[in-house]
């Protein structure tokens, strides 16, 4: 069999991976070829990305496919949002990008509302507010005085600048700036009264691309380096969650996703973005997706409550997934419910604790073994995805169907039942890479091997498994679902 090949670099905030996508007869294969740490380096009281080692590790990837013979078509980048590099007049990086866990932003979205107020922003943009957002890193930036900021010619998003040194050529993506809060999704560009409020114009961005658009080839120089040709770089859907968005293997537009990990997004695909008074009271987020879609989204919590517990469970014993899980099952079902997204969960010195804390104030039993309290986060974390699935049930503009679990937590079969029955819509899991295969099936698009989204996704769901489920005890999780209404606390 014939295929057609494509390099695929998929970048998190804790590490980092080059795949090969390969396309052939209706179907695809997708092969790891490097995997790498992304590390943060902490230097001068402030956290930057060290930017040359992540081109390093790109570079790697591509001696890789050139020393196996394999001729790619393309290469795509995704990586994590809102952060970005600064590029001098003489197209020289001035410094490694500022991480957007670094504490100089925090009080900077009270301070730039001194200066637009805040429903205003929100109005404009349909983002949802974190201190980290782009504009609020500017903001700091300009305030503190920053020597890169004052001399950059250029910025761009950390995709775009990787791509940048792949080829010369400088674009700012369409998915990628949608994190940024400076974009607005009516008119799919940069608003200029946020940017004048930091200091920073329009120009200052590289070419607006979309994703599937080509960026350029690999410089001469790159060529020596890894014995390859003039392969082009295409703009995929440059934050990885679009990306990701873009492999649910949907039938239809009637579908929610799941983006399921140690973080958790929900949300829906929709034509135009939803701005308005609920929206904004629930902190939904509007971010750009393929084919001039919105992807209309909230952040949830996720498998990060149980891998803080299972940390320190590995102090005493180490138990593996399915001894949880089996324990979980043993205890009876929602003796004791959280608020999976409470303040007190963010980032507690003890995450049993916490969890117990919670129970104490809301009245509850408190879990005391590992499968007590492993069996609150299940039953909690499906209950808070029922709760988020009815806000997104009120708001979107037709009936939702079916909901889609995509992501690592794809492949954790007792939750995603749970789900089902909390939400009370068939639940379809897979694919648990779903980050790599939207990179790959836009790169395939560009090339002409599929013609859209639709096409991509009937490609998606030939070529993966993925597991059904039906909602199972209705009444029981209806029940359940008015206690951690009656528990649900924002305040803890």
């Amino acid at each position: 069999m014939e295929y057609t090949h494509f390099f695929a670099v998929d970048l998190g905030a804790t590490s980092g991976r080059t795949i090969l996508g390969s396309l052939g007869e209706g179907k695809m294969e997708l092969r790891e070829l490097t995997r790498f740490p992304n590390h943060i380096i902490e230097t001068g009281g402030h956290f930057f990305w060290d930017i040359y080692a992540l081109y390093n590790e790109i570079i790697n990837g591509l001696k890789v496919v050139a020393k196996e013979g394999i001729t790619i078509q393309s290469i795509g980048i995704d990586t994590w949002g809102v952060d970005f590099v600064f590029i001098g007049k003489d197209g020289g990086l001035l410094r490694n990008p500022y991480c957007y866990r670094d504490p100089h932003t925090v009080g900077a979205m009270e301070e730039y509302f001194t200066h637009i107020p805040k429903d205003k922003v929100y109005d404009i943009t349909g983002i949802q507010f974190m201190n980290f957002n782009s504009l609020f890193q500017l903001a700091t930036l300009r305030r503190n005085g920053c020597s890169a900021l004052e001399a950059a010619d250029k910025i761009l998003f950390i995709p775009d600048a990787l791509s940048y040194m792949l080829t010369g050529k400088m674009v700012t993506e369409y998915t990628i700036a949608s994190t940024s809060q400076i974009l607005n999704p009516r008119t799919k560009k940069f608003e200029k009264e946020l940017l004048d409020v930091v200091g920073v114009k329009e120009k200052q961005w590289g070419r607006f691309v979309f994703p599937g658009e080509p960026i350029g080839t690999l410089t001469e120089e790159i060529q020596k380096m890894t014995g390859l040709g003039a392969v082009p770089v295409i703009a995929v859907a440059g934050h990885d969650t679009a990306s990701a968005v873009a492999a649910v293997p949907a039938q239809n537009e009637k579908f929610a996703y799941l983006s399921s990990g140690t973080w958790s997004l929900m949300g829906i695909e929709v034509k135009d973005a939803i701005i308005n008074q609920k929206s904004y009271s629930m902190n939904f987020t509007n971010e750009g997706g393929v084919e001039g879609t919105t992807r209309f989204l909230k952040n949830i919590c996720g498998m990060w409550l149980l891998e803080r517990c299972r940390k320190e469970w590995d102090a005493t014993q180490n138990y593996s997934y399915p001894e949880l899980i089996e324990a979980a099952l043993a205890v009876p079902a929602f003796r004791s419910l959280i608020n999976p997204d409470a303040p007190c969960f963010a980032n507690p010195s003890s995450m049993i604790e916490a969890i117990r804390h919670y129970c104490q104030e809301t009245n509850q039993p408190v879990p005391e073994t590992y499968g007590e309290i492993t069996r609150c986060i299940f039953d909690s974390l499906a209950l808070r995805y029922k709760q988020v699935f009815g806000y997104l049930q009120d708001m979107a503009p037709f009936e939702i169907e079916k909901l889609h679990i995509i992501g690592g937590g794809s492949k954790n079969n007792q939750l995603n039942q749970f789900t089902c029955n909390a939400v009370g819509v068939p639940v379809v899991a897979g694919p648990s890479e779903g980050t790599a295969i939207g990179n790959i099936m836009l790169q395939a698009k560009a090339n002409g091997l599929v013609k859209d989204i639709a096409e991509m996704r009937q490609l998606i769901s030939t070529s993966i498994e993925t597991v059904q489920f039906t909602p199972e005890q209705p009444e029981a999780w209806e029940e359940a679902y008015q206690k951690y209404l009656s528990v649900y606390r924002e305040d803890i």
